[in-house]
């Protein structure tokens, strides 16, 4: 197999408008596209890059994939503390408590409103030893 790239990620929801309500209302993301007749949206981050796609769980529930039971996504966040801050004051629930990997990433992990769980994630900067820059 010859990767080319990794351009999306998606989720399954029971409900698709509330979904996108959390995830550009309390994530941030920005709406691209939303197809109601095939229960689809594709998200954005503002700077671009990987999208999310969310799609409706289907009446019919033969699907594999069901809400709740999907891949972790990360979100990369300037301040941990600042966005945890900013998605409580918006109801997001947190999953456990920070998590740090010392000098490398301070992590959170939250859940949507149909129990998909996803992390924000602060890179943290660390000073090389050898050279102190």
């Amino acid at each position: 197999m010859n990767m080319k790239s990794m351009d999306l990620v998606w989720i399954v929801v029971e409900d698709l408008k509330k979904a996108i309500k959390f995830y550009t209302d309390t994530v941030g993301l920005k709406l691209m596209e939303q197809n109601d007749e095939y229960g689809w949206a594709e998200l954005s981050t503002p700077g671009g890059g990987t999208k999310l796609g969310i799609a409706q769980k289907c009446p019919k529930s033969e699907d594999v994939v069901l809400p709740g039971q999907n891949a972790v996504m990360t979100f990369t966040v300037a301040s941990l503390d600042q966005a945890i801050a900013d998605m409580m004051a918006k109801g997001a629930e947190l999953v456990g408590k920070i998590q740090e990997v010392p000098g490398h990433v301070k992590m959170q992990m939250i859940s949507d409103v149909d129990g998909n769980k996803f992390q924000l994630v602060e890179v943290l900067q660390q000073k090389h030893k050898c050279c102190h820059c």
